[in-house]
C-alpha cells in the first residue's frame, strides 16, 4: 500500500507561525520530483513542538494541497495512547490515507505495552497504520517478534524501521513475510534494507534531493542495481551532512540555503553551529543544490 520514496516533510515556520505558502511550495516540489508519498507532522516536521491545533491544521492543509496525487501518511504518534487515537481519528476525518505512529517515548513500555498500544489505535480507527520504530529517539525498541504479532492486525500495514540495523530489518521481513511492508527509517540504510526485503523509505534526504531518492528506490525495484548503487553513493555525502546535528536542524538549514524556507526552528532546537553550517554548505555546493 505504501511503498517507494516517502518524504518526512519539514514544517516551515515564519515569525513563529506555520508558513503555509512555503509548505505548499514544498509539497509541489516533492510531487514534481517523483516522491511517492508525504508524511506531515513526523519528527522531521517538529511534531513535538506543534500545538494540537497546529498539528491538525498541518495535516489537513497537506491533504488538501496534495489532492490525492500521492498518499498522505499523517504523523499521529504519542506517548499517550488516547492522544494517538485522537490524532489518528483526526487524520482519517480530513482524508489522510494513513497514519504514522512512533513508539511511545519516555514511558519505556514493555513489548506487551507496545502491542496493546498499537492494537488499541488500530481497533479505534479504521485507517491504514504504519508503525515507527526509532530507539535512538524513544529509548524503546519495537522487537521483530512484536511486529509479527501486530502484523496480524488488519489495518496495521507497514513499519518504518529506524533501529539502524539491517539485521533487525531482516528479522522483521523474515517474521512477517508479506503481511506487512517494511520501509527504511534510515536514509543511508535504504539500499541495504531493500536488498533484504524493504519496499522503500520514509526519508529526510528527499526534502532536498527528492528526484534522486525516488530514482534510487525505483532503480532497485526494477532490478537496475548498478544505477541504484550509483545513486546511493551520490547521495551518501548528503546522508551524512543532514545528520551533523539533530534532525531536522540541518535539513531546515539546507532548505533555507536553497531558498525554499526561512529555516526557522522552535526551541528547544537551536540553529546549526557555524562550523557545521559551513560543512553543510560545502556539501550542498558539491551536490549542485546551491
Amino acid at each position: 500500500m505504501f511503498t517507494g520514496s516517502i518524504v518526512a516533510i519539514v514544517t516551515p515556520f515564519r515569525k513563529g507561525r506555520v508558513d503555509e505558502r512555503a509548505l505548499g511550495d514544498l509539497i509541489e516540489f516533492q510531487i514534481a520530483n517523483g516522491t511517492d508519498g508525504i508524511v506531515p507532522c513526523g519528527t522531521t516536521g517538529e511534531s513535538a513542538t506543534l500545538s494540537h491545533q497546529e498539528h491538525e491544521h498541518v495535516v489537513a492543509f497537506t491533504v488538501e494541497a496534495v489532492r490525492r496525487r500521492v498518499p498522505v501518511i499523517a504523523g499521529a504518534g504519542s506517548n499517550c495512547t488516547d492522544e494517538a487515537i485522537a490524532l489518528t481519528k483526526h487524520a482519517k476525518s480530513v482524508g489522510a490515507d494513513g497514519a504514522l505512529l512512533i513508539t511511545p517515548y519516555y514511558n519505556k513500555p514493555m513489548q506487551e505495552g507496545l502491542y496493546r498500544h498499537y492494537k488499541a489505535v488500530a481497533e479505534s480507527v479504521d485507517l491504514p497504520l504504519v508503525l515507527y520504530n526509532i530507539p535512538s529517539r524513544t529509548s524503546v525498541n519495537l522487537l521483530p517478534s512484536t511486529v509479527a504479532r501486530l502484523a496480524s492486525v488488519r489495518n496495521i500495514v507497514a513499519i518504518k524501521e529506524g533501529a539502524g540495523s539491517v539485521q533487525q530489518a531482516s528479522e522483521v521481513v523474515q517474521a512477517c513475510g508479506d503481511r506487512i511492508t517494511v520501509l527504511s527509517g534510515d536514509d543511508p540504510l535504504t539500499l541495504p534494507m531493500m536488498a533484504v526485503g524493504a519496499k522503500g523509505v520514509v526519508t529526510v534526504t528527499a526534502n532536498i534531493a527528492p528526484a534522486d531518492m525516488a530514482a534510487m528506490v525505483d532503480a532497485f525495484g526494477s532490478n537496475r542495481l548498478e544505477e541504484a548503487r550509483r545513486l546511493h553513493f551520490k547521495m551518501y555525502p548528503l546522508f551524512t551532512a543532514l545528520f551533523y546535528e539533530t534532525n531536522p536542524i540541518p535539513v531546515k538549514e539546507a532548505l533555507a540555503m536553497m531558498g525554499k524556507i526561512d529555516g526557522e526552528l522552535r526551541l528547544p532546537l537551536s540553529p546549526l553551529s557555524t562550523e557545521n553550517r559551513e560543512k553543510l554548505a560545502r556539501s550542498l555546493k558539491d551536490y549542485g543544490l546551491i
